[in-house]
C-alpha cells in the first residue's frame, strides 16, 4: 500500500513541475504587445497590396466580390485596433488633463462590437486577447485567400490609377465595391428571356444619408454605363405627382444624353424620400414601358422597404458601414497623405469624433472641412466638445424621436447665440442646388437663376460668434461629382421647446 501512495505522489509531483515549467516557458517566450502590433502592422501590409491590387481589375463574379469585401473588412477591423492601441495613451493623456472626455463607447451603428481600453489586469487581459483574436482572424484571411489571387490575375486591369490616389481625392465610392457592381451588372444585363420584364426595375433601399444617391452616382458616370444607354434622366419625388407619358420621356434632370446611339435605351432614377402611392407607381410603370426602348432600366431609391415589391430583380439594401469601416474612411479623409500615426493626439481625438459622427457621411464631410482648416489639437477638442454639446442639447429636447444629428426632421439645436441668451441658431432644412460650375457647363440648365450665395460659413455656423438675422443659408458641402451639387442647410433663431426630461420618458413607456 505504501507503495503505491509513494508511486501516486510522485506521479502527482512529476507531473505538477512539468505543468509549472511549461507554464513558465510560455510565459517568458509569449510575445509583448508591442511584438503583436509589429505583427499586425505586416499582416496588414499584405493585406492592403492583395486589396489595392484587386481594385485595379474589373471583377465581375459576385463570389469574388464577396471575398474581396471580407478581405476589406478585416482591413478596417485590423487598422481599427492598430489606431485604437496608438490613440490610448493620448486619450488618456486628455482625460487626465480634463480636456475632452475620452470614451470607447460602444457603437450605436453597430452594436454588437465594443473596444475598451481601461486601465486596471482584467482590461490589459482582454486588450491581449482581443489583439490576438485578430491576428489569428487576419492571418487565416490571408491564408485562405491564395484561389482569390490566382482568379484575380484573369481579370482584366483598369485604366486609371491606384485606388487609394482615388481615395484620396474624393474620386471613388468608397466601401461599395461589391454594391456599384451589383448595379452595374443589371444596367447591363440584356433582356434576353422570353417575356421577361421591360424595362427591368432595381429597388435601392437605404436609410437617410447613408449613400444611396451618391451609389446610383458613380454607376451612371461609369464608362460602361454611359455607352449603353443613350440618355439617363433622374426624377425626385415632387417631379411625379404629375407625371405622364410626355414627362417621363422628357422632363426631369438629363444626366447623360447621346442621341446619336441607335440603341435608343433609357436609363431612369427616381430618388424618394419615402414611399410612392402603388396606383402612381403603376401608371409610371406603364407609360415608361410605352415610351422607352427596349432594353431600358428603372433605378428606384427610398428609405420605404415597400418599394422592394416594384423591382424585377432583388432590392439592393444599402447598410450603415461598420465603426471599423467608418473610421478608416473618415481618417483618409481627415489626414489625406499624411500617417495618423505620426499625429497621435490628433488621431486620438479624430477617433472620438468619428464615434460621435455615428456612421454618418455628411458628418464626415462636414468635420473634414472644419478639421483640415485648421490642423491643432485645440481646435480639435473644441470641435469635438461642440459636436457632444450638439447632439447632447437635441436628445434633451426630443428625447427617444432624436436619431441623429443629419435627418433634419425638426429642427435642429447647433449653438446658443450667447451665454446669457436663450436663442439658439438652428437647422431647419437641407436641400440642394446646382453650383456656378455646374450651371456654367450645363446647357439644359441656361437662363436659370444663380444659386443664393450663402451668408455664413459652416465654420461660423459651429464656432463663429456672429449675430445673424432671421433666415439664412449655410453652405454645408459642394460635392466633387458632377453636376456638383451645392448642399445647403437653411438656418434661423428660435428658443429651444421644453426638454424631455428623463420621467417623461419613463412615464412614456407606460412603466
Amino acid at each position: 500500500m505504501e507503495v503505491i501512495c509513494s508511486a501516486v505522489m510522485g506521479e502527482l509531483v512529476s507531473r505538477t513541475i512539468s505543468f509549472l515549467v511549461d507554464k513558465y516557458l510560455k510565459q517568458t517566450t509569449a510575445p509583448t504587445e508591442e511584438e503583436r502590433l509589429h505583427s499586425l502592422q505586416r499582416l496588414l501590409l499584405r493585406l492592403c497590396i492583395i486589396i489595392e491590387e484587386a481594385e485595379e481589375r474589373r471583377i465581375t463574379n459576385q463570389a469574388m466580390l464577396h471575398q474581396l469585401c471580407i478581405l476589406k473588412m478585416e482591413m478596417y477591423r485590423g487598422y481599427y485596433i492598430l489606431d485604437s492601441f496608438s490613440c490610448r495613451a493620448h486619450g488618456e493623456e486628455r482625460m487626465n488633463d480634463h480636456q475632452v472626455s475620452h470614451s470607447f463607447a460602444p457603437s450605436k451603428f453597430n452594436p454588437a462590437k465594443r473596444v475598451c481600453f481601461c486601465s486596471g489586469s482584467s482590461q490589459s487581459a482582454s486588450q491581449a486577447e482581443l489583439l490576438e483574436q485578430v491576428l489569428g482572424s487576419i492571418g487565416n484571411t490571408i491564408e485562405d485567400v491564395s484561389e482569390f489571387v490566382i482568379l484575380l490575375n484573369r481579370c482584366p486591369r483598369l485604366y486609371r490609377q491606384p485606388y487609394n490616389m482615388y481615395l484620396l481625392l474624393d474620386k471613388c465610392m468608397f466601401g461599395r465595391h461589391m454594391e456599384l457592381e451589383y448595379i452595374i451588372n443589371f444596367l447591363l444585363q440584356a433582356e434576353t428571356t422570353l417575356g421577361a420584364e421591360n424595362p427591368g426595375v432595381l429597388p435601392i433601399i437605404g436609410p437617410g444619408k447613408v449613400g444611396k444617391s451618391t451609389l446610383i452616382e458613380h454607376a451612371c458616370n461609369n464608362e460602361r454605363v454611359r455607352s449603353h444607354f443613350s440618355q439617363i434622366l433622374c426624377f425626385g419625388g415632387d417631379d411625379l405627382k404629375d407625371a405622364s407619358a410626355v414627362t417621363l420621356r422628357d422632363a426631369g434632370i438629363i444626366k447623360h444624353q447621346n442621341l446619336t446611339m441607335g440603341s435608343g435605351r433609357t436609363l431612369i432614377i427616381i430618388e424618394l424620400v419615402l414611399d410612392i402611392d402603388e396606383r402612381l407607381w403603376k401608371r409610371l410603370f406603364s407609360s415608361a414601358k410605352r415610351s422607352i426602348a427596349s432594353g431600358s432600366k428603372i433605378i428606384i431609391a427610398s428609405r420605404s422597404d415597400k418599394i422592394a415589391s416594384f423591382g424585377s430583380t432583388q432590392a439592393l439594401r444599402v447598410q450603415s458601414l461598420t465603426q471599423e469601416a467608418y473610421w478608416y474612411f473618415f481618417k483618409v479623409r481627415i489626414f489625406g497623405c499624411m500617417n495618423a500615426q505620426d499625429h497621435p493626439k490628433l488621431a486620438a481625438i479624430a477617433m472620438d469624433i468619428a464615434r460621435e459622427l455615428n456612421g454618418c457621411f455628411m458628418g464626415a464631410t462636414i468635420f473634414r472641412g472644419l478639421l483640415k482648416s485648421n490642423f491643432n489639437p485645440h481646435f480639435w477638442s473644441m470641435a469635438l466638445a461642440c459636436l457632444r454639446k450638439f447632439k447632447r442639447h437635441n436628445m434633451l429636447v426630443y428625447g427617444e424621436r432624436f436619431v441623429a444629428p443629419w435627418q433634419i426632421e425638426e429642427p435642429i439645436y447647433v449653438r446658443r447665440l450667447e451665454k446669457t441668451s436663450s436663442e439658439y441658431i438652428v437647422i431647419l432644412d437641407d436641400y440642394q442646388t446646382e453650383s456656378a460650375k455646374s450651371s456654367a457647363n450645363s446647357p439644359t440648365n441656361s437662363g436659370q437663376s444663380k444659386p443664393e450665395a450663402p451668408k455664413m460659413s459652416v465654420q461660423d455656423l459651429f464656432f463663429g460668434s456672429v449675430r445673424p438675422q432671421g433666415k439664412f443659408n449655410v453652405l454645408a458641402w459642394t460635392s466633387h461629382l458632377p453636376p456638383h451639387y451645392n448642399y445647403m442647410f437653411t438656418c434661423g433663431i428660435q428658443r429651444p421647446r421644453r426638454k424631455v426630461t428623463r420621467k417623461k420618458c419613463f412615464l412614456k413607456n407606460g412603466n
